[in-house]
This record gives C-alpha cells, structure tokens and sequence, in this order.
C-alpha cells in the first residue's frame, strides 16, 4: 500500500489531481513490494532554488529533487522512502519548450523522483540507460509517449 502525503506549496493553479500523482508514484514503485510512505511537495520557484542551492549547490531551481529517506535500521517501524520536491513553474515551463503534453512530462518527473528514491541513478551513462528504459517502460503503461525520443541516449539531464 502507498501513503503518500501531497503538500501543495505553489501558487499554481491548474496542478494535476491528487489520484494522478498517486498513480504515477504507484507506477514507479511498483517493483517494491512493500509499504510505502512518501511525500511529494509541489513549489514555486524560490522554494525550489533554495532547495537546490542547500542540498545540491546549483543555484537555480529544478524540475524534481529526491530526499531518500535515511532512517538508521530499528529507529523506526515505517516504510518511509522519503521525500520529492517538485517545482511547478520549472515542470511546466519545461513541459512548454519541449512541446510535451503536461500530464506526460508531471508522471515523468514523479515515476523519476519516485525511482531515486528507490536507489536508481543517472551519472553514469549505464546507470542512465537502466533508469531510462524503466522510465520510458511505466510511462508507455500509462499511455504516455517517450520522454526521451528526442534526447541523445542516456542523456541524465534530470535531477
């Protein structure tokens, strides 16, 4: 089962559904076959860039931050795989300059934070085709088109 915590932080207004995000983050852990609790915070730009700049030092905002939750074993009994931080202007400015439908770019970005936080990567470039293919696998079950048809291969742009 999911339990998943959605803290709408942005002034946006036209933000996908509650079920939508359940969906996507349902999609991407799907090969768990455990509980799992996670949050997913949707910002504006300024939280956004504040967050990129504490944790990762760029400054500037980004479409999706992963906080995989690092709970020593035997604190604490719960399935939490931890946090996502989603900037919304920059998720659809993006999904704008690529000409990608908003729905496919937000399940995109969430099956990709989702899969961070299950330990997958993209520094290295076979690392990248691994967590791409799965990407463009669960997207394709959802009807969504391939996120990186235009893309050189294992491009790892994403955060």
């Amino acid at each position: 089962m999911l339990e998943l915590d959605l803290q709408n932080a942005s002034s946006a207004a036209n933000l996908p559904s509650a079920e939508d995000f359940r969906r996507w983050c349902e999609a991407g852990l799907r090969q768990r076959s455990a509980d799992s609790e996670l949050t997913i915070r949707l910002v504006d730009e300024d939280e956004g860039r504040e967050l990129n700049r504490t944790w990762r030092h760029k400054d500037y905002a980004t479409n999706v931050l992963s906080f995989p939750a690092e709970i020593p074993d035997g604190i604490l009994d719960i399935p939490l795989l931890g946090d996502l931080v989603i900037c919304v202007p920059v998720v659809e400015r993006e999904a704008e300059e690529q000409g990608k439908p908003a729905a496919a770019h937000w399940a995109h970005l969430v099956i990709h934070g989702c899969l961070h936080l299950l330990g997958f990567d993209h520094i290295e470039d076979e690392e990248a085709e691994e967590m791409e293919a799965l990407e463009r696998e669960l997207l394709a079950e959802l009807g969504h088109p391939d996120p990186y048809a235009d893309d050189e291969p294992a491009a790892g742009n994403l955060s």
